[in-house]
C-alpha cells in the first residue's frame, strides 16, 4: 500500500470544510502511507503548541482519535507523532497528557489484514506502553528526564538522598518499558518503525544520562547513609548494572541500522571492585563480620567507579552537542534557501520590492517625478481675459505687501483703494461681480470725489468701475458697498 488511500484524502476534506487546521493536519501526519510522519506537518504541529490560542485538549483528543483506526499504519503513526510533539513541543502538551487518567488504551490491538499487521500490532502495544509510562514519569516528578540539566549543577546530581532515592526508581521504570520495545535490526523493515525507532534511540541516551548522573550522586552520598538508605542505594546500583547491559545492547541495534557512531555514547562500565565496597560497608552497617578495608582504600575505589560513570556522562554530552550543532546547521541551510529563493522572486519581479511608502513609482519599477497634489491648496485661474478678483475669504499661501491706504477716508477711515492689475494665473477663485449686479455700472464715491490712478480715471459716465483688491479684504468690502449703493442710486 503507498500514497494516501481515498478515506485520507477524504477526512482531510471534511477538515478543510469544517475549517479545523489541526485536525487536517494531524490527518496528513497520520496517513496510510507506510511511511514516518512529514516533517512539514510535525513542525506546524509543534508550532501549534506553542500558540496560547491553541487547544492542546483538542489537538490531543485528535491524536487519540487516530488511534482506534484499525490499521497499524495510522495508529502508529499517530504514536510517533504523540511521542515527537511531546519531546519537542510545548511542555504544556506533556503536562496535558500527564494529567488524564488514560492516554493509549492499546494493550489488546491488532491488525488482521495482512502478516506485516500482526508483525507491527506488537510493537504497537509497546510503544504505547512507553508513551504512557512518560507521561507517568512526568506526572510523579514534574519534568521530563530526556529535559532535565546535566552536569555538576545539574538535577540530579545536585538532589538530596531522601528525593534521590525515590527519583532513580521512576527513572528505571521508564528505562525499563523503553528497553521492552526489545526490536532487532532485520525488524526495522519499513519507514514507520524506522521513525518510531529514532524516537526511542533519543530518548534513550537523555535518559540513561540522568539515569547515570543520578546514580553518581547515590555513590557519593553511599557511605554516609543510614542502613535503610544503604541498603535501598545497594539494590538501585545492582538494577543499574543490569540495565548498562540492556542499554548497550540498544545501541548495538542502532550502529547496525546506519545510526553514525559519533552518534552512539560509549558506555563505561564501573570497576567490579566498588560493588565489593558497597556490600562489605552495608554487611558492616548490619553488624555482620567483613574484611578489613580502610577508609582510604573504599575512596580510591569510589574515585575510580565516579570517574568511569563521569566519562559516560561526558560522552553523553558530546552527543547531545552534536544534536545541536546538526540542528543549527540545518536551520542555517533552510535559512539560506529560503534567502535564494526571495532573491530569485525578487529579480523575476522587481516592483515587489518597492514599499507602499516608497515614491510613485511605474509597473516597471521606475520612479515617477510627477508631483503631488496639493488637497489644502487653491485652484488657480486659467482664463486671462476674467476679472482678476479673489474670493474674500480665500486664504492665500503667500503673503503679500497690503496697498495703502488712499488720502479720501470715506468709510470709517477705510477708502476704496485701486489696485494693480493682476496677473494671468494668480491664484484664487475668479468671480464675476458684474453679472451678479446684471449689469456693467461705474462705481464712485458717496460724495463724489473719484479715486484716481495713474492708468484709469474713475468717472460716472462709461468709463471702468473698480476692481476688487486682491488680497486686502476691507479695502474689498468698502469697494462692494460703494459699487452697490451707486447702482441703487442711479437706477432711482
Amino acid at each position: 500500500m503507498s500514497g494516501q488511500s481515498i478515506t485520507d484524502r477524504i477526512t482531510a476534506a471534511q477538515h478543510s470544510v469544517t475549517g479545523s487546521a489541526i485536525s487536517k493536519t494531524v490527518c496528513k501526519a497520520t496517513t496510510h502511507e507506510i511511511m514516518g510522519p512529514k516533517k512539514k506537518h510535525l513542525d506546524y504541529l509543534i508550532q501549534c503548541t506553542n500558540e496560547m490560542n491553541v487547544n492542546i485538549p483538542q489537538l490531543a483528543d485528535t491524536l487519540f482519535e487516530r488511534t482506534t483506526n484499525t490499521s497499524w499504519v495510522v495508529v502508529f503513526k499517530s504514536l510517533i507523532t504523540t511521542h515527537h510533539l511531546m519531546v519537542y513541543g510545548n511542555e504544556r502538551f506533556i503536562q496535558y497528557l500527564a494529567s488524564r487518567n488514560t492516554l493509549f488504551n492499546l494493550s489488546n490491538f491488532l491488525d488482521k489484514s495482512g502478516l506485516q499487521g500482526y508483525d507491527m500490532s506488537t510493537f504497537i502495544r509497546r510503544y504505547s506502553r512507553y508513551l504512557n509510562e512518560k507521561a507517568v514519569s512526568y506526572r510523579q516528578v514534574a519534568f521530563d528526564f530526556t529535559k532535565v540539566k546535566r552536569g555538576s549543577d545539574g538535577v540530579m546530581r545536585t538532589m538530596n538522598t531522601e528525593k534521590l532515592l525515590k527519583t532513580i526508581p521512576i527513572i528505571q521504570n521508564q528505562m525499563d518499558v523503553l528497553l521492552d520495545f526489545n526490536v532487532n535490526a532485520n525488524e526495522l523493515t519499513n519507514g514507520v518503525i524506522n521513525a518510531a525507532f529514532m524516537l526511542l534511540f533519543k530518548d534513550a541516551i537523555r535518559l540513561f544520562a540522568a539515569y547515570n548522573e543520578g546514580i553518581i550522586n547515590l555513590l557519593e552520598k553511599y557511605f554516609d547513609m543510614k542502613k535503610i538508605q544503604c541498603k535501598e542505594g545497594l539494590d538501585i546500583y545492582k538494577k543499574f548494572l543490569t540495565r548498562m547491559t540492556r542499554i548497550s545492547e540498544f545501541l548495538k541495534v542502532a550502529e547496525q541500522v546506519g545510526i553514525d557512531r559519533g552518534d552512539i555514547p560509549d558506555l563505561s562500565q564501573a570497576p567490579s571492585s566498588l560493588l565489593d565496597a558497597l556490600e562489605q560497608h552495608l554487611a558492616s552497617l548490619e553488624g555482620k563480620k567483613v574484611k578489613d578495608s580502610t577508609a582510604a582504600s573504599r575512596a580510591s575505589t569510589l574515585s575510580n567507579a565516579v570517574s568511569s560513570l563521569a566519562n559516560t556522562g561526558i560522552s553523553f554530552t558530546k552527543v547531545d552537542e552534536r544534536e545541536k550543532q546538526a540542528a543549527l546547521e540545518e536551520e542555517q541551510a533552510r535559512l539560506k534557501a529560503l534567502k535564494d529563493q526571495r532573491l530569485k522572486e525578487l529579480q523575476k519581479n522587481p516592483a515587489t520590492a518597492t514599499t507602499d511608502s516608497s515614491p510613485v513609482f511605474t509597473v516597471g519599477g521606475t520612479n515617477n517625478s510627477t508631483p503631488a497634489i496639493d488637497l489644502f491648496s487653491t485652484p488657480s485661474s486659467n482664463n486671462s481675459n476674467s476679472k482678476a478678483a479673489n474670493d474674500l475669504l480665500d486664504l492665500q499661501p503667500a503673503f503679500q505687501q497690503p496697498l495703502p491706504l488712499s488720502t479720501t477716508n470715506t468709510w470709517g477711515g477705510f477708502a476704496a483703494s485701486p489696485t494693480p492689475q493682476q496677473p494671468q494665473n494668480s491664484r484664487g477663485l475668479n468671480v464675476d461681480f458684474d453679472s451678479v449686479f446684471g449689469n456693467n455700472t461705474n462705481a464712485n464715491n458717496l460724495d463724489g470725489t473719484v479715486a484716481s490712478s495713474p492708468n484709469q480715471d474713475m468717472t460716472l459716465n462709461g468709463q471702468q468701475p473698480h476692481k476688487l483688491v486682491s488680497n486686502d479684504l476691507d479695502s474689498s468690502l468698502a469697494n462692494l458697498v460703494g459699487s452697490k449703493f451707486l447702482l441703487l442710486t442711479a437706477k432711482i
